[in-house]
């Protein structure tokens, strides 16, 4: 049996130490090889093209031009390399426009190894998936198989709920701008992540109960002074 080929990864990071840390970081996962650094968005284009990697570690503030606007670049260009966007930065905008960019994760400065290492292997196993699709797509397998593959692929993106059945009225942009903003926090209230991504508290509190419900996310009671207990969303399975 053949070993897995190793996925390539660019890191994008213009702190030199930095990237030193999370080049180290990479070539601790077994089946990722860092192949280039880039410290700003210009010279990120160029090594892509280049070099073809299969993953980028992306910064949002580079010298020349944001990370978000070199992910919206790469993407109208047709580049479809994994990118886990990973940054000090907290705003809504940002995490915002990185779930809608098809960012795969999003990683706050600083971040223990192990927070790397899960999501590097969380993409390693959407390609897998992806082509085991290609495989069966190509042979006389049954729909069902095909389609079981296709949801594995969403769902190792970070993406469950695009294969989840939204109730009428939510959206599946805003569905992944709620979890992004909740995995950046680790735990938000309605109002909280209402304030994070730029809706409604109502709206808001509408996709976090919707994924309580599923089992998407957790959710706990906090019981104050008086009045009634809040409840707190947080990441992760309930």
């Amino acid at each position: 049996m053949t070993s897995a080929p190793e996925l390539t990864v660019l890191v994008v990071e213009d702190d030199f130490m930095v990237a030193s840390i999370h080049t180290r970081f990479v070539e601790r996962v077994e089946g990722f090889r860092v192949v280039g650094v880039a410290a700003t968005g210009s010279q990120a284009l160029e090594e892509t093209a280049r070099l073809s990697p299969d993953v980028l570690l992306l910064d949002v503030h580079l010298p020349d031009f944001s990370g978000i606007e070199l992910l919206r670049r790469l993407r109208g260009r047709g580049d479809d390399a994994a990118v886990i966007v990973i940054t000090a930065a907290r705003e809504a905008d940002t995490v915002r426009a990185a779930a809608a960019g098809g960012a795969a994760h999003y990683v706050v400065k600083p971040f223990p190894f192990e927070d790397l290492a899960a999501r590097l292997d969380d993409v390693r196993r959407s390609r897998e998936a992806l082509a085991r699709i290609g495989q069966r797509a190509e042979g006389p397998g049954h729909r069902d198989e095909v389609q079981a593959g296709i949801d594995e692929v969403f769902s190792h993106q970070g993406a469950r709920e695009s294969r989840e059945r939204l109730p009428k009225g939510l959206s599946a942009e805003t569905a992944r701008a709620v979890l992004a903003a909740l995995e950046t926090a680790g735990e938000l209230s309605a109002t909280q992540c209402a304030d994070a991504i730029g809706v409604s508290r109502v709206s808001a509190r509408r996709y976090l109960e919707h994924f309580a419900s599923t089992g998407r996310i957790g959710v706990r009671l906090n019981y104050g002074t008086a009045g009634r207990p809040e409840r707190r969303y947080r990441a992760g399975d309930a």
